[in-house]
């Protein structure tokens, strides 16, 4: 039943099944059969889905069975000289729609002969720009009927210039009544569609019911009569002066939900009979207003934003009722009909309602969106007359059809001869297949014959160059994978299909197989030895007759053993691969090298630096002369050393000078913090703000050198000595002081430290000081210290201040992925007061902002921390931004507040764009929200945050607006 993969001579299981069973046609081609296209007797055609094109489907095949419209656009007049081209674009595209329809409705029609015609489904390409404009079903019924009504209009005949009038709109007119002198106010307005409200209804007839009932006119929203010339309470309310033929009663199934910020789906039941009544809800009560049901159109899911769409629909020639779906069509049949019954897609089990009984002539739906109602009318159904042309369009495309059929049919049967003929030969060769004994024989690569039995994909040159070794011959472990096959099918397949190179029988590598059985002794032997080497390691070694062996090379020696075994089986299959053209990316193996030089090879881990023995004991111990042996067996090129061996006198030499530089910066550590105790301990620290008396002049360090000088104190063995000062990274390029006596005291303060000048003098004697930079108190006219100035030396430099600033500010408005803060307000207070702030940071947080605050420029050019001795360096302006980039960093991070969110945001983003991430992120819509930035007011929805002063780490006020009860007004604002 399956091969044995590591038998060479074992041919069973390798596709060959196909062939030696019956035959069947079928499995020579792929060819389906053009008569499955063919039109069943007396069926409707349905139309294929584009993708998202369902409910368009369902109208075009709605209004399809509606006679007068059919007719309508068959009376149209064929304009088959004109262009569209050639027309203007809102003309042409008129044109394209009417053609559309017109040949859509007449390939529609169920053909009383099985022979006739093919099943038609005809793509809509006029719809792709209209789709885009479309947002759901009923905007595209509004837009299609729209457009349809402008291009019929333009017709000379009347029956067809007012088809859509007559058949679709109706007259309805809103009536204000003052309350005061009873004057009436009428507004006459046409309608093609009543929408319908189903919140809290359960029968169609309510849902009329209100959307006619009375609106009372009082208070802020009174109405202006002309006759009592002032506002006055009134009524309001839609008084419905005439119907259509055909009465399209939409149910607002999809309302907005401002808890989320998007539409949802009503999956309410409605109650709505076969037969409407609609003299009731008329103003003239003196006609026939008896309609009929003639379809429903339906969406199944639970979701507003997926779903799929059918219709029910009645066909007025013969009263039958069918369901559209797609290219589905189905005659609904049975004793009860259920119209606008169709399972939900995807809905949860918890969420499912029980449905309401009912009667006779009435139907309940959870998915219906669309009622279609026709006036009932005893004459007689309408006989809708085909023009010529068109059944000449169809009888052409018939013609191609069957020539389309003919045309696969000769492809089918020529794919079927071509077949019997390979049938017959693999049957023939696969036969031949197996060596017999003592025969010449080849070896194949057993995927090769899969693939050759493989009828689905045609077979490609032999490749066998993945199965040879380093030799050029067929590798003994590649044996599992090929198969041994007779001379004759080997002459047969590389005679037609070429390849190579051929592997017969003097192809397997004897070197290949001594080199395995070698490694395999090896490895036997290898376990034995373990055993021995462990015994003579509990042996004590007394006199000069052992030898040194690092500890870890002792626990890891037989794993080493292996490795060092297996490595001349993986140089061989990676030579193979190069030769073979497989080899690796160059830069991986170069990396892969990298790799193996840095692990260590057995007992190199008590050799120096300088290649002699280490002089740590603890990592090393003697072994026995006998177990040494043992273990050169398996590493000859291990590194020798005796246990007379005398220690590296370079290592020993290193440590004597690093004990004593430890001593050494021990000492220094000791002296500098002795002369700069308050220094070190930060105490007694002069203050720009408030310039002590007793001195005159200040100088200035950076306080990066100062908290490098402090790990140093700290920890001397660990820390290297601070030899300069650097005071240029406190310089611009030009040589002149980056900070004014204003930033020194306030932000800046924090990037400097004061130095006494007491202090200052022990400085020059233990540092290497490059600049001196100093602050000088001078008097001013009087005697008085508030009147005192201030200058530094050297001096401000504007310039590059300048440059710093305007850089600072450039990269504030120039953002992109940072962090803002936005918080809600109630009452206009803010949730979380803002006294004790301390209270709301996390302790994450604060230990976040302790690890900014840390300078990170330890390897800051302008500090020379080598041992050697201490040079001045010259400092580039390069080296002075690394230093504004690292050393000179401050924290600027907001302390998040117990509800704020943070969003992150860029400055091109519109405030529209950050509005639709507050929304989600607070379930706030947008048209509720008053967004404030320190008391400025951001409305314009347009601008970006940039050229709103929104930076990063800005926290922006959310006010939020009382909820709207309208639904209806929400939903048309999102639209």
């Amino acid at each position: 039943r399956r091969n044995c993969r590591g038998n060479p001579n074992c041919l069973v299981g390798i596709g060959e099944h196909v062939w030696l069973g019956e035959i069947d046609e079928n499995t020579f081609h792929n060819i389906d059969d053009p008569n499955c296209e063919r039109r069943k007797k007396n069926a409707f055609v349905g139309l294929t889905n584009l993708g998202a094109t369902c409910y368009v489907n369902t109208f075009l095949q709605m209004w399809f069975l509606n006679l007068e419209l059919r007719q309508a656009l068959y009376l149209c007049p064929s304009t088959c000289s004109e262009r569209a081209e050639g027309l203007p674009r809102d003309r042409a595209e008129q044109e394209r729609a009417r053609k559309l329809c017109r040949r859509l409705f007449f390939f529609f029609l169920p053909k009383p002969c099985e022979e006739q015609d093919r099943s038609q489904t005809i793509p809509c390409g006029w719809l792709g720009a209209k789709l885009a404009q479309a947002v759901d079903a009923q905007e595209f019924s509004k837009l299609f009927m729209s457009l349809l009504e402008d291009t019929l209009s333009k017709q000379k005949n009347p029956d067809v210039r007012n088809i859509v009038q007559k058949q679709f709109c109706g007259e309805y007119a809103y009536v204000t009544v003052c309350n005061q002198c009873g004057r009436e106010s009428k507004l006459v307005s046409k309608f093609y569609e009543l929408e319908l409200n189903i919140q809290g209804h359960k029968q169609l007839t309510d849902c009329i019911t209100e959307f006619l009932k009375e609106e009372k006119l009082e208070g802020d929203n009174r109405y202006f009569c002309e006759t009592c010339q002032s506002k006055q309470n009134a009524t309001r309310k839609i008084r419905l002066l005439s119907l259509p033929c055909t009465l399209n009663l939409q149910l607002m199934r999809f309302v907005f939900d401002r808890q989320t910020g998007h539409k949802k789906k009503l999956n309410t039941y409605i109650g709505f009979s076969e037969l409407l009544d609609m003299e009731p809800f008329m103003e003239q009560k003196n006609g026939l207003y008896v309609y009929e049901l003639s379809a429903v159109l339906i969406h199944r899911g639970v979701s507003a934003y997926s779903g799929h769409y059918i219709a029910h629909v009645k066909d007025p020639q013969t009263g039958e009722w069918y369901k559209f779906n797609d290219e589905d069509i189905e005659k609904m049949e049975g004793k009860k009909l259920q119209l606008g019954i169709e399972e939900d897609l995807a809905e949860p089990s918890k969420s499912q309602t029980r449905k309401p009984k009912c009667g006779k002539g009435t139907h309940c739906s959870r998915n219906a969106y669309m009622l279609v109602y026709r006036l009932q009318t005893r004459e007689k159904s309408l006989t809708v007359e085909v023009p010529a042309f068109l059944q000449e369009l169809v009888e052409r495309d018939n013609c191609k059809f069957e020539e389309w059929c003919n045309e696969m049919a000769e492809m089918r049967k020529q794919s079927v001869a071509r077949g019997k003929i390979k049938h017959e030969e693999v049957k023939e060769l696969y036969q031949k297949l197996p060596a017999e004994a003592g025969s010449p024989y080849d070896f194949i690569s057993l995927e090769w014959l899969q693939k050759w039995l493989d009828e689905s994909t045609p077979p490609k040159p032999i490749d066998n160059t993945a199965c040879l070794c380093a030799h050029g011959k067929l590798h003994p472990d590649k044996i599992s994978i090929m198969k041994r096959i007779s001379e004759y099918v080997a002459d047969f397949f590389y005679r037609r299909y070429g390849g190579g190179p051929r592997l017969n029988v003097k192809a397997l590598c004897k070197d290949c197989v001594v080199e395995r059985c070698r490694i395999l002794r090896l490895k036997n032997q290898l376990n034995e030895d373990y055993k021995t080497v462990t015994n003579l390691l509990k042996i004590t070694v007394k006199g000069n007759d052992g030898f040194w062996v690092g500890k870890a090379s002792l626990r890891s020696w037989r794993q080493l053993a292996l490795e060092q075994l297996n490595e001349q089986d993986e140089d061989t299959e990676q030579s193979n691969g190069k030769m073979n053209g497989n080899a690796q990316n160059k830069d991986e193996s170069n990396e892969e090298k990298r790799e193996e030089e840095e692990e260590l090879n057995f007992n190199e881990d008590i050799v120096c630096p300088h290649g002699d023995l280490c002089i740590s004991e603890n990592e090393r111990r003697v072994v026995s002369k006998e177990a040494w042996e043992k273990l050169k067996q398996y590493f000859p090129k291990a590194p020798e050393f005796p246990n007379n061996r005398e220690c590296c006198s370079q290592c020993k030499i290193l440590e004597r000078e690093g004990e004593e530089n430890e001593a050494l910066h021990k000492m220094m550590a000791s002296e500098q913090k002795t002369s700069l105790q308050n220094l070190f301990h930060d105490k007694c620290r002069p203050c720009l703000g408030s310039w002590p008396q007793e001195t005159d002049e200040l100088y200035i360090v950076s306080q990066f050198f100062v908290e490098e000088w402090r790990k140093f104190v700290r920890r001397p063995t660990r820390c290297s000595p601070v030899s300069s000062v650097g005071n240029s990274a406190l310089l611009c390029p030009h040589g002149g002081l980056m900070f004014t006596y204003a930033s020194m005291t306030k932000e800046d303060s924090k990037l400097i430290a004061l130095i006494w000048p007491n202090e200052w003098e022990r400085i020059q004697k233990l540092f290497v000081v490059d600049h001196v930079i100093k602050i000088i108190r001078t008097q001013g006219a009087g005697a008085d210290p508030e009147g005192a100035q201030y200058i530094s030396e050297p001096q401000l430099c504007p310039e590059c201040r300048e440059g710093l600033l305007c850089q600072q500010q450039r990269d504030l408005r120039e953002y992109t992925q940072a962090t803002i803060y936005i918080h809600k307000v109630v009452d206009n207070k803010k949730v979380m007061k803002d006294a004790a702030p301390e209270l709301n940071v996390s302790s994450s947080e604060a230990e976040e902002e302790r690890e900014e605050n840390k300078p990170e420029g330890e390897q800051d050019p302008d500090f020379n921390q080598a041992n050697g001795g201490a040079k001045r360096q010259k400092v580039s302006q390069q080296s002075y931004i690394t230093y504004q980039k690292q050393g000179i960093r401050r924290s600027t991070r907001h302390r998040k507040v117990r509800g704020e969110k943070a969003l992150l945001v860029s400055a091109n983003q519109t405030l529209k764009e950050l509005k639709i991430q507050i929304m989600h992120a607070f379930s706030v819509a947008p048209f509720d929200q008053n967004l404030s930035i320190d008391g400025k007011i951001l409305s314009d929805d347009t601008a970006t945050l940039g050229s709103l002063g929104v930076i990063p780490e800005s926290v922006i006020l959310l006010k939020a607006d009382e909820p709207i009860a309208d639904y209806a007004a929400m939903d048309d604002v999102m639209q």
